[in-house]
């Protein structure tokens, strides 16, 4: 009885804290590796303006744009859009972004917001769908200070954008500055190409309205 007694006490003591054995809690999220894109451009560009001023033309609502650099164009709504960007390299896989967006009319301008993004293209590519977000901003604006009779305006576009990846499996032994510098180098150059390239568009639909040429196409009334 007293070797059962003993055994009791031992077994039901409390262990010392210094003896207690330590806890580790192991959390999946915060073990992988993330990277960082961002880049910023601006561009400008001088507009000869016609009859119907560059101020009345930016004032449009959103679903009277011509613009947004896409393969496809689909309507959501009036202000929102799906777009299917071109596809660019990224290390050797192929990216085609699919864009929805959201434009917002401004004071002499508008705002195109990023509201969602999916990625298609390599099957590595689309197994990222889970694991990146990314955030863009475009605003374009004519310069408020000149006035519609002035015989030309500024158009200017301001854009930054943003993605945060986890880093596949494949790429952990690459360093995470060097993949983030790779990005973002996709990144400036994609504004690079393509700011002046909108903004070619841009003026091109606005002289096309200016002059009411009838054949221009709304957003998402058809390929841009």
């Amino acid at each position: 009885m007293a070797l059962n007694s003993s055994l009791v006490r031992f077994i039901s003591a409390p262990i010392p804290p210094s003896r207690r054995p330590l806890l580790v809690r192991a959390s999946a999220s915060s073990a992988v590796p993330r990277a960082r894109f961002s880049a910023r451009s601006s561009e400008s560009t001088t507009v000869q303006q016609l009859q119907r001023p560059l101020a009345e033309y930016m004032s449009l609502p959103a679903s009277q744009y011509s613009v947004l650099d896409a393969e496809r164009i689909e309507r959501v709504d009036d202000n929102t859009f799906r777009c299917y960007v071109y596809r660019f390299k990224f290390f050797a896989f192929e990216v085609c972004p699919v864009l929805v967006v959201r434009v917002e009319e401004e004071p002499y301008g508008c705002c195109i917001r990023l509201l969602s993004c999916r990625l298609e293209g390599s099957p590595i590519v689309v197994a990222q769908n889970e694991k990146f977000s990314a955030s863009m901003v475009n605003r374009i604006s004519c310069n408020k200070r000149l006035s519609s009779n002035s015989s030309s305006q500024q158009l200017t576009t301001d854009t930054t954008i943003e993605v945060i990846i986890e880093i596949p499996f494949a790429f952990r032994a690459i360093p995470v500055g060097a993949i983030e510098s790779a990005g973002t180098q996709v990144l400036e150059q994609l504004l690079r190409l393509m700011l002046p390239r909108f903004l070619r568009q841009l003026e091109k639909d606005y002289q096309a309205w200016a002059s009411g040429d009838t054949s221009r196409q709304p957003l998402g009334t058809g390929k841009i």
